[in-house]
């Protein structure tokens, strides 16, 4: 097969620097290669936007590959944006692109490979028997995945909002230090702008109310959404539950009452069996509750969330220990399809709401062929 980065013959290993980043031209041959073909074996997830796919370059390098699924407008749009903000961004926390290939019918990105992959695989997942979340970890992720949104609002130029912070976008590394990841939906804010209105993006549960209902779009969309992911990775919930009946409770209105009650202990994921340090839940909490203040302009920016988190800014403190927060419209709620299959990767293509799966997805990993290495051990995704 030959390239696929245009028209133009391209050698595999160029690098690309643009500004301060620095990334890859793939061939498709190289990232064919790497993934055995694109083996189902080798699937890490797969959503609206096509698969991903783990995979092994020439010189040792563990890639995951998106690979788009069919080349409508959409989806080369969200190509387009995601390959201009990850070719901008450059943080710790958050996945930056190792590289892409573009060609007339095929695009694929191409980031490092995360081994402990998304928050929601141990939360909701195939790892989430694995008491592997201690409480340590939940904190580094919880402030890492911070920091990691405040550079992307307040340190890049032109600021980005991410649009779809959610468990799925939140990846692991070997050591469970988080990185952000697809910005698909994100949208790069010009200086001076403080809101826009775009059509809705995302994920059902993790919406902001005035985004979800009006379109209306703000970086404190993402600290919102941000509340909503602390919220669960300290309860261990879902966004939003499916109870019986077909009745579906959203996380706010669970913790609610156990808020106003002050009863934190309650809060808590019971995998953690009581073991987290009490301070620093009650702070979590009550950032949390902050962020998901119904009136946005209620709502911390992210420096102040992740000093609260941190533990040298005390807004937290001295807030009423009460959430302001609203329920979703039935209209909204019935267009959520996520609760009813707990693990379900399959896109929803339910009217008026877009939504991505994640980098990698909530599925479970197979066994994945060493394209190097065909007739020797074959590597298994729980190796951390």
């Amino acid at each position: 097969m030959g390239s696929c980065c245009s028209s133009e013959k391209v050698d595999e290993g160029v690098v690309v620097t643009p500004g301060n980043t620095t990334w890859r031209m793939f061939t498709y041959k190289e990232l064919h290669t790497a993934t055995n073909g694109f083996s189902d074996d080798n699937k890490l997830g797969e959503g609206g936007f096509g698969s991903v796919y783990w995979g092994k370059t020439s010189d040792g390098l563990q890639i995951a590959v998106k690979k788009l699924k069919a080349m409508t407008s959409k989806a080369e749009m969200e190509f387009a944006v995601e390959v201009e903000v990850l070719g901008r961004v450059r943080h710790k926390n958050l996945l930056g692109l190792r590289g892409y290939c573009v060609g007339t019918d095929q695009r694929l990105i191409v980031y490092d490979y995360m081994p402990n992959l998304s928050l929601l695989s141990h939360l909701h997942g195939h790892f989430a028997g694995d008491v592997q979340l201690d409480w340590k970890k939940r904190m580094k992720i919880a402030i890492g995945s911070a920091e990691g949104i405040l550079y992307l609002h307040h340190e890049v130029t032109p600021h980005i909002i991410h649009r779809d912070i959610k468990a799925s976008n939140v990846l692991l590394d070997s050591d469970f230090e988080p990185l952000v990841a697809d910005f698909g939906f994100a949208k790069l804010i010009p200086e001076g702008v403080s809101h826009m209105t775009t059509r809705v993006k995302g994920t059902l549960g993790y919406l902001a109310p005035e985004y979800a209902m009006w379109g209306k779009v703000s970086e404190s969309c993402d600290v919102y959404s941000f509340g909503i992911l602390l919220l669960e990775l300290l309860t261990g919930r879902k966004p939003i539950e499916k109870l019986p009946g077909g009745v579906k409770r959203t996380i706010t209105e669970w913790v609610e009452p156990l808020i106003a009650k002050e009863r934190f202990k309650e809060l808590v994921d019971p995998k953690r069996r009581g073991n987290f340090d009490h301070n620093q839940l009650k702070q979590a909490i009550y950032v949390a509750a902050l962020c998901v203040q119904s009136e946005p302009e209620k709502r911390p920016n992210m420096k102040q969330v992740v000093g609260m988190l941190k533990g040298y800014d005390t807004r937290g403190n001295l807030m009423q220990t009460r959430m302001d927060s609203v329920k979703y419209k039935e209209e909204l709620l019935a267009l959520d399809q996520r609760s009813d299959d707990d693990d379900d990767d399959d896109d929803d293509d339910g009217d008026g709401l877009e939504e991505s799966c994640g980098v990698f997805g909530a599925m479970e990993v197979q066994k994945m062929q060493d394209p190097y290495n065909r007739y020797g051990n074959r590597k298994s995704s729980k190796h951390i």
